[in-house]
């Protein structure tokens, strides 16, 4: 699973740490690393949530690129 830069960036633009957001949605600040990390697959419901906070959409944030392998 790669990392999630994504997040990360939409938390600086909101000048959010990731222990606020991780606030913001329920879960542990530890979650929420291990989320930007790629160590972390949310539910759909979490990611969800996370969007909301952010003000971004699911593909914003949770789309994958195609990588050729």
């Amino acid at each position: 699973m790669a990392r999630n830069i994504r997040i990360k960036v939409a938390r600086a633009e909101k000048d959010m740490t990731q222990k606020a957001l991780a606030e913001a949605v329920g879960i542990s600040r530890q979650t929420m690393n291990a989320i930007e990390q790629g160590e972390y697959n949310p539910t759909i419901k979490l990611c969800r949530s996370i969007c909301r906070v952010l003000g971004k959409s699911l593909d914003e944030l949770f789309w994958e690129e195609d990588t050729p392998e």
